[in-house]
């Protein structure tokens, strides 16, 4: 057996969760590994969606028209 170059992680996980992951994975036809890292990586991205809206929900509190460039002063 070749060792895998990615990283490992070892979770635990209670049996609700367990068993959630493991239909799902048999529903996919996937591992539990790549069903578990598929979710992982999902709830990565949900959670930097989450981050950036409230970044913008932040800076659209300081906008003003009045002194925002232009489109054409931006690009000259």
């Amino acid at each position: 057996m070749m060792p895998t170059k990615n990283p490992r992680l070892n979770v635990v996980l209670d049996s609700i969760l367990y068993s959630s992951l493991t239909r799902l994975a048999s529903q996919e036809g996937i591992s539990l590994s790549l069903a578990a890292r598929d979710l992982i990586r999902e709830g990565l991205e949900i959670h930097e969606d989450l981050y950036w809206q409230e970044a913008a929900r932040k800076r659209e509190e300081t906008f003003s028209s009045k002194t925002a460039l232009s489109h054409e002063e931006v690009w000259k």
